[in-house]
């Protein structure tokens, strides 16, 4: 009875060790995919800097039209004044009142800069076009590394299964070591090296087991830890034999992100030195202002001073800054 024991507490164990295994879901690379390209954080920031630049090119146009500034205001004074005239007169009153208003509308349009604000306007749209190419680059990006990070997990598990199935030879010679130096055919040093081996390949089994365990948390991180807390994958790794050298090479420089992001980025280059040129250039503006000014006094020192004033018209005019 105590000899069936040891047997039954393996047998025990090794079922709930499979039950564990057919309590985890079975995760695809599809699914995995799927959830990487809803959740990923380097995705979802790509999307928000494509967004703000989008922002930007709602007001790509400002730079063409002109720009209107208003002001006003009003001041309320409460003065003691003393005035000497040369004949020796002295006026002096105290808590004179008196009111200023003033306001203004002013317009400033810049009909010719170098070309600079056709530049700018070029080069913020063409921001924006890179802000799509960075969410096409990122999506790339991750569905291949979530594809290399998945079948890594499923090669590593084809690695541990190896693993322990040679543990199960190591232990059968364990076995057959320990039977002939019962009946006296063996020698220790062959029962000994057994063990070393089958010890050897234990560790192995546990570092394989870390290591699947690592790389399925780097797949959780890709995936914006959105995957369940444990899952399996496939046993096997599909094969394209339809994919062809020359396809993919013909096609690499009109389809793939990071050359387009690279010409992309020389565009923009492009449009920043148009921009530096165009500073070359002289500037011509035209101004105009509708200037609106008041002034009421309460009480008065000078019998010369009004009482009150107002002062109100209309200018324009051209400017041009040369550098």
């Amino acid at each position: 009875m105590l000899k069936l024991m040891p047997i039954a507490l393996a047998a025990f164990l090794l079922t709930l060790h499979f039950q564990k295994i057919q309590a985890q879901p079975l995760l695809s690379a599809e699914e995995a995919i799927a959830t990487a390209l809803a959740n990923n954080y380097g995705i979802l920031l790509a999307k928000s800097d494509s967004a703000a630049a989008a922002k930007d090119v709602d007001f790509a146009y400002g730079a063409f039209l002109p720009r209107l500034n208003a002001t006003i205001g009003n001041v309320w004074n409460n003065n003691d004044q003393h005035q000497e005239f040369s004949d020796g007169t002295i006026r002096e009153r105290n808590g004179v009142q008196s009111t200023n208003f003033t306001g203004s509308l002013n317009l400033n349009w810049t009909l010719f800069d170098g070309m600079k604000m056709f530049a700018t306007k070029d080069k913020i749209e063409e921001i924006w076009r890179l802000g799509e190419l960075n969410i096409k680059n990122q999506v790339v990006n991750t569905v291949a590394a979530v594809t290399n990070n998945y079948y890594d997990i499923v090669r590593q598990k084809q690695q541990l299964k190896a693993i322990e199935e040679q543990m199960s030879v190591s232990e059968e010679r364990v076995k057959v070591a320990e039977r002939k130096l019962a009946t006296g055919l063996g020698s220790k040093p062959e029962l000994l090296q057994a063990k070393v081996d089958l010890n050897a390949q234990k560790a192995s089994q546990l570092q394989q087991q870390t290591h699947i365990a690592e790389l399925k948390e780097q797949l959780n991180q890709l995936a914006g830890m959105r995957l369940p807390e444990t899952f399996e994958v496939i046993d096997s790794i599909p094969f394209q034999a339809a994919l062809l050298l020359s396809d993919i090479q013909a096609g690499i420089t009109t389809t793939n992100p990071s050359l387009l992001l690279a010409e992309k980025n020389i565009g923009i280059a492009q449009l920043t030195l148009k921009e530096t040129k165009a500073e070359r250039w002289p500037t011509v503006a035209f101004s105009s202002a509708y200037n609106y000014s008041r002034s009421d006094n309460k009480t008065v020192v000078n019998p010369f001073q009004p009482l009150f004033s107002r002062n109100n018209g209309f200018n324009l005019g051209l400017t041009a800054n040369i550098p």
